[in-house]
């Protein structure tokens, strides 16, 4: 018995390792900037500002980060056309600023801005590779 636990534990330890290496590179990268200073290479750039705000608690949001956030093309279109920010609702500096401003009460809330901070688009909830990829493609 203490064989077979040790074989599914390495097994699993092993897909942990090579899904975490397998997502290096792709994907949505997102930046460790303040919204301001987003909203300045927003402006700079002409790209739109993308922003994810989720809580560290919400289900969606894990799932959006593991799956959805991670899909290459994905990655390389909202990485060519946006300024990509995650903010932790309940813990991040901005947090109280976006959740006022842009009325956000639920995780997953996504939110696409302008460089001015003016509100182009907002959608709540999980949302696959395909929905996130028409809802950005309307927004530009």
């Amino acid at each position: 018995m203490k064989k077979v636990v040790g074989i599914l534990f390495v097994a699993v330890m092993a897909v942990v390792v090579m899904s975490s290496f397998a997502g290096k590179g792709s994907g949505i990268k997102f930046s460790k900037v303040t919204l301001e200073n987003a909203k300045k290479e927003a402006s700079k750039t002409g790209k739109l500002i993308f922003i994810d705000a989720y809580t560290d608690w919400c289900g969606p949001c894990k799932r959006m980060a593991a799956t959805t956030f991670q899909d290459p093309e994905l990655g390389k279109f909202f990485n060519k056309n946006f300024v990509n920010l995650k903010v932790e609702m309940e813990k991040d500096a901005d947090r109280m600023e976006i959740a006022k401003r842009y009325r956000v009460r639920a995780y997953p809330t996504m939110l696409i801005i302008d460089g001015d901070g003016n509100l182009v688009k907002s959608v709540i909830g999980f949302k696959t590779k395909d929905q996130l990829m028409a809802i950005a493609e309307s927004a530009l």
